[in-house]
C-alpha cells in the first residue's frame, strides 16, 4: 500500500511540473505575446514564482518517492538472498529526472533571480533576456519530461 502511494505521489507531482510546463510553454507565453514587454514580463514573473514553487515541492516528492522506490526494490532483493539490478527504464529514468533537477535548479535560482531582480528595477531588455533563458531551458526540460514518460511506456521494467 505504502509503495502504492509513493507511486501516485511520484506520478502526481510529475504531471504538476510537465503538465505546467506544456500549460506555460504552449499557451501561457503565446497568450501573452499581445502584451508590453513591462506587462508581459511582469505577468510571467508572477506565474513563475508560483510555479516554481509549486515545482520545487514536485521536485522534492519526486526525488524521495523514487528513492524510496528503489531503495524498497532494493531492500526487498536483499532480504530475499537475491541481488538488485536496476532496470535500464529505471536507470534511464533517475538519469533523466537528475539532469531535469539541475536544470531546474539553474532556472529557478540563476536565471529567476534575473528575472526578478530585472522586473523590480523595470529594467525590459534585461528582463527579456532572462526570460529568454528561462523559455529556452524549459523547452529542453520539456522534452527530457516527454522523453521520461517515453521510457516508461516503451522499455522494459
Amino acid at each position: 500500500m505504502l509503495y502504492a502511494a509513493l507511486k501516485f505521489v511520484h506520478v502526481l507531482s510529475l504531471i504538476v511540473w510537465i503538465g505546467g510546463m506544456v500549460f506555460a510553454h504552449f499557451f501561457l507565453r503565446p497568450a501573452t505575446l499581445s502584451l508590453e514587454p513591462p506587462q508581459r514580463l511582469k505577468l510571467m514573473h508572477e506565474v513563475l514564482q508560483r510555479f516554481f514553487a509549486a515545482v520545487s515541492v514536485a521536485v522534492i516528492l519526486v526525488l524521495g518517492s523514487g528513492l524510496w522506490m528503489i531503495g524498497n526494490v532494493a531492500r526487498a532483493a536483499a532480504q530475499s538472498g537475491g541481488k538488485f539490478s536496476m532496470p535500464l527504464s529505471w536507470t534511464l529514468m533517475a538519469t533523466i529526472g537528475l539532469v531535469m533537477v539541475a536544470i531546474f535548479g539553474h532556472i529557478r535560482f540563476a536565471l529567476f533571480k534575473r528575472l526578478r531582480v530585472a522586473v523590480a528595477a523595470s529594467d525590459w531588455p534585461a528582463g527579456g533576456k532572462a526570460m529568454a533563458s528561462i523559455r529556452t531551458l524549459v523547452g529542453i526540460n520539456l522534452a527530457l519530461g516527454v522523453l521520461t514518460v517515453a521510457v516508461v511506456f516503451l522499455l522494459p521494467v
